[in-house]
């Protein structure tokens, strides 16, 4: 008789993180916490794992330890990736450095608060003035943004984006990696915005033009992307702008991925756009925090795959999802 137990409420979060990954997974799977080593499929935990995590609040319904246990898994790395639901990001940071935790993801509402509480910030980082990754070596935490990465690389594999004229919808810390992002590539950025004081902040802060969300009428752009929350489920019926603002041969990037395809992306390919949805983007950013971490590039297709596969069962059981919320009001 195989017995499962669980622990309730944000503290028992791993135990049944555990649980979920074990139905992801195909291979057999046992859950121990005693004393010696721990087997979760084929891999063993023991005294030497790395430990890897997610850090935000709410993280209960993430994709990255689906993700990074499926990477680390076919790396054949002995490590293990869980989410962490924090109240209190202080504390929070210090447990990680007395636990001597190896690497984290970090998700909203902490991309930007948590810089003054790192020892190190990259360069890039700074410039963004956000974090969605951090390296904890001999005891120095190291902060990075490897959100820009993804979004510019999903981008680039469809349209060159040097004197390319983008409309970017939201203001969040997603919207301010993919500005900085386009601003490198040599684009010509105007940014839309529910709350137009935040639009005004980003866009001095990034040297792009800016546009209250309510008077967004058509232009002549190469780009849209939406990295605001408008299509998020379960307000997946919105779309942030009109049918008529999407043109033929329009690139539409959506980093919503839950659902899958959002009514943007739906009434961009109706207008014969080219779209690129939000697990490009996901995906991207995921495997260079591995590379970040292990020094090692991931196979970028098979995390594609194995986020596709989660956000099917995901649309199966109707679970939602809080992983890279993009706050944009």
């Amino acid at each position: 008789m195989l017995l499962t137990a669980f622990l309730f409420g944000a503290v028992g979060f791993s135990s049944r993180l555990f649980y979920f990954q074990a139905l992801h997974s195909s291979e057999r799977f046992f859950l121990c916490f005693a004393r010696g080593n721990c087997e979760i499929g084929k891999k063993m935990i023991n005294a030497h794992t790395q430990l890897f995590g997610i850090i935000g609040n709410p993280v209960r319904h993430s994709l990255s330890p689906i993700i990074h246990n499926e990477v680390f898994r076919r790396m054949g790395l002995n490590a293990v990736y869980i989410a962490f639901e924090v109240d209190n990001l202080a504390k929070a940071l210090s447990g990680i450095r007395a636990l001597g935790i190896s690497g984290l993801s970090v998700t909203m509402p902490f991309k930007s608060s948590i810089l003054s509480f790192l020892d190190e910030v990259d360069e890039v980082a700074q410039k963004i003035q956000a974090v969605n990754t951090i390296a904890h070596k001999d005891g120095i935490l190291i902060g990075y943004n490897t959100d820009w990465l993804g979004a510019l690389e999903a981008l680039e594999e469809v349209i060159p984006l040097e004197r390319k004229k983008v409309i970017l919808i939201g203001a969040g810390g997603a919207a301010r990696a993919v500005a900085f992002g386009l601003k490198v590539r040599g684009s010509e950025v105007f940014i839309f915005n529910r709350t137009i004081e935040k639009a005004a902040v980003l866009a001095s802060a990034m040297g792009a033009q800016y546009r209250s969300l309510s008077s967004i009428d058509p232009m002549e752009a190469d780009v849209l992307v939406n990295a605001s929350s408008v299509g998020m489920a379960p307000n997946d019926g919105k779309s942030p702008v009109a049918k008529d603002m999407l043109r033929e041969g329009m690139v539409v990037m959506d980093l919503v991925y839950q659902p899958l395809q959002t009514k943007l992306l739906r009434e961009a390919k109706e207008r014969g756009c080219r779209v690129i949805d939000g697990p490009e983007m996901l995906a991207r950013q995921g495997a260079a925090q591995v590379e970040i971490w292990t020094g090692r590039k991931p196979d970028l297709e098979r995390i594609k795959r194995d986020i596709y596969r989660a956000l099917e069962k995901r649309a199966i059981t109707s679970q939602p999802t809080a992983e890279f919320r993009m706050t944009d009001q």
